[in-house]
């Protein structure tokens, strides 16, 4: 592997198709290499937008404005960071041989429509997961729900992220409701949803698994410990690593992260996401990229999960092992507002151990994630209680 310098003729680029807080860190990882990030998203100063070395504003789901941001900037490596792209246009410049797409189009064609990447897991490669059902109207919706699925459940959007259009339905009075919100809330109308009949776990983890090449250039897998996870609306809220679970459920996790990620393919980092109940485990969905959770290595990890992702892009070797116990907490927005301000940063960092990253997003929302707390300790338990201290004493103000 070659990298050539940034901003010369012989430069090594990398164009973020999405520019938010793991595109961030991910920027930073990639300069560490000398690298040349170039990062794109539909609104202007989004967080990677302010360490990129350029950056543009642009809808990328529509094809054509992606095909010229390509043919402007030339990239070596095309890295989406978000689900909502134009993946014919990353399949048509994969195919004329123009540069790298992370880990590969097709895995961003499969993982960014839920109906995709659902259908490789449970009906070609065989791998346990819910009930499941896709409806094209509230009529498909309600008999598939009538007719196996059963309450309680979930409706989503089959293209959305960060719990965007998912709604728990627990009774039939509420399923007309689900249906209009996964319509109107997901990043691209599909025309479809999906409905996924509830499991009962002890808990979910996210394993994040590395296609890298090692020192002879042979590709294999590396599983980071397996980071425990609470959600609400289907957003994380609070993650930590290691999630105590039994050596035949960890096997069977792991076996299920290889199996998917090497029908995907491609070199990279990947969130999967698993139901976990005693020894049983089910599959839940797939990112080819960095995940929101993942953000606790930061503290927890010698190698981050934007190191690790970094590292195998680059065709360089990785190390995935933990130093120590570690948690982080989501500081939401809590208002509406632009220009905000951050108070109690101080306060927060004489938690022991404790961590503050600030996004920089440039508008603040009540549930958008704004920022994140992070800490380390003896266990997982306080962690995470350093975590949600920290966490708390950040007050975002209009």
């Amino acid at each position: 592997m070659k990298i050539g310098t940034a901003l010369s003729n012989n430069a090594t680029k990398a164009l973020l198709l999405g520019s938010g807080e793991l595109g961030k860190e991910l920027a930073i990882a990639l300069q560490r290499y000398g690298v040349e990030v170039i990062a794109a998203d539909r609104y202007a100063n989004a967080p990677a937008h302010q360490v990129a070395h350029r950056s543009h504003v642009l809808d990328m789901t529509d094809t054509v404005a992606v095909k010229n941001l390509i043919a402007l900037e030339k990239p070596d490596f095309i890295i989406p960071e978000i689900e909502a792209i134009a993946t014919q246009a990353l399949l048509d410049i994969e195919a004329e041989g123009l540069c790298t797409v992370v880990p590969n189009a097709r895995a961003i064609q499969l993982t960014m429509n839920r109906e995709g990447i659902r259908n490789l897991a449970a009906e070609q490669l065989k791998i346990p997961t819910s009930k499941y059902a896709f409806a094209e109207s509230f009529a498909e919706l309600q008999t598939a729900v009538d007719n196996g699925i059963g309450y309680p459940c979930f409706i989503k959007p089959t293209m959305s992220s960060s719990g965007k259009g998912q709604s728990m339905v627990k009774s039939a009075d509420q399923l007309e409701a689900a249906w209009d919100y996964a319509k109107s809330s997901g990043r691209v109308d599909t025309g479809k949803v999906i409905v996924e009949a509830k499991i009962d776990f002890d808990f979910e983890i996210t394993l994040l698994t590395v296609r890298a090449k090692d020192e002879h250039c042979e590709i294999k897998t590396h599983f980071c410990a397996p980071i425990g996870h609470v959600q609400e609306n289907g957003d994380y809220r609070e993650s930590w690593q290691p999630q105590a679970m039994s050596p035949a459920a960890l096997k069977t996790s792991q076996d299920i992260a290889f199996k998917i990620t090497n029908e995907i393919g491609g070199l990279g980092l990947f969130g999967v996401e698993l139901f976990v109940n005693g020894d049983d485990v089910w599959f839940s969905e797939v990112s080819p990229r960095p995940h929101d959770t993942g953000m606790v290595t930061m503290v927890t990890q010698n190698q981050t999960e934007f190191d690790l992702h970094a590292r195998a892009i680059l065709g360089l070797p990785v190390y995935a092992g933990y130093h120590s116990a570690g948690a982080s907490a989501v500081i939401l927005g809590g208002i509406n507002a632009k220009d905000v301000v951050y108070e109690g940063l101080e306060k927060a960092l004489t938690v022991p151990t404790s961590e503050i990253r600030l996004f920089g997003k440039p508008e603040a929302f009540v549930n958008r994630r704004m920022g994140v707390a992070l800490a380390t300790a003896d266990t997982v338990e306080e962690a995470r209680t350093r975590a949600l201290k920290a966490a708390s004493m950040i007050v975002i103000k209009g």
